[in-house]
């Protein structure tokens, strides 16, 4: 994670909590409906959602917080300022020297 693009934040936990609610909670209507075993693809594809989200909280140490994403960004821009236009010779503003030939 060299280039610390990855923020781990309470939005993200939030979103933990709600795959692995919906999962429990569609695991209990297909048994409730008898159908669990006949739903296997669809479980797996959200299981495998929540074990990779389960992943990435457990190395969130690894990540950036949001404040310090943010601080990160702002020293980058700041270490790369933006390219000013050339002054336009056929300037007459006053504040402007005119340029040598």
């Amino acid at each position: 994670m060299g280039e610390h693009d990855e923020v781990y934040g309470r939005e993200r936990i939030e979103h933990l909590r709600a795959l692995l609610l919906d999962l429990a909670q569609r695991i209990v209507e297909l048994e409730h409906l008898g159908r669990l075993l006949e739903f296997a693809p669809e479980l797996m594809q959200r299981m495998g959602d929540a074990r990779s989200e389960l992943f990435h909280y457990e190395v969130r140490s690894t990540y950036d917080t949001p404040e310090i994403a943010e601080s990160r960004r702002i020293v980058d821009e700041a270490a790369h300022p933006p390219e000013l236009p050339e002054p336009d010779p056929e300037d007459d503003e006053p504040w402007r020297r005119p340029r040598p030939e």
